[in-house]
């Protein structure tokens, strides 16, 4: 099982998010289980359950770990391709975002935006990587600062964007044979607050 996949295919962006087939999800997550298992757990007949296994089975967000005899049936033991997934804008390819319409380093909606593509972009890499069965060289970096004032932090911001900005110029060669481009994000932005994030959570669960 992956840790994290994307999905890229607008019809199984709209099976993952119904109600029944995420919950689904979250329990095969945990481990491989049968139509007949799954039904108590989420207040449905097992008939139902096995549809709506059938429907994620074909948009490849579950899949086959085994069978078992249970009596006279043998039962299909499914399990989650993932333990979580992360929609692409690419499921909604006509209304993505491009942070190329407007560039505004101090919008945090830019940053959505930026932000967006990077889920499309190394969501397609992975995609590729996976059918070539090659590995995709990324480097990623996740920290957290305190500011003790506006100041410290528009000084952090000069200081981040001379020093990387140094770096690409050392690095940069558009004239190597052979090179490849990289595309590099650096983001700011201020810690969501854990309650924040339940209450948000909450909100969402209620509608």
């Amino acid at each position: 099982m992956l840790d994290v996949t994307v999905i890229e295919d607008a019809e199984a962006a709209a099976v993952s998010l119904d109600p029944i087939r995420a919950r689904l999800l979250a329990e095969l997550a945990a481990g491989p289980a049968s139509a007949a298992m799954l039904a108590g757990k989420v207040g449905l007949p097992r008939q139902k359950v096995n549809y709506h296994l059938k429907t994620l089975e074909r948009h490849g967000l579950v899949e086959l770990a085994g069978e078992r005899r249970k009596g006279n049936v043998t039962e299909r033991l499914m399990r989650a391709t993932a333990a979580s997934y992360v929609i692409s804008p690419l499921a909604l390819a006509a209304v993505q975002p491009d942070p190329d319409r407007f560039r505004d380093q101090l919008s945090a909606r830019w940053l959505l935006a930026l932000g967006a593509r990077l889920v499309r972009d190394v969501g397609s890499l992975i995609t590729g990587a996976a059918k070539a069965r090659k590995r995709l060289a990324t480097y990623a970096l996740d920290g957290e600062v305190t500011f003790a004032s506006a100041a410290d932090r528009a000084a952090f911001i000069e200081e981040l964007t001379a020093g990387v900005g140094a770096l690409i110029r050392k690095y940069h060669d558009g004239d190597a044979e052979g090179g490849r481009p990289h595309r590099i994000v650096v983001a700011v932005h201020p810690t969501v607050k854990p309650e924040a994030a339940d209450a948000a959570a909450a909100v969402e669960a209620a509608h």
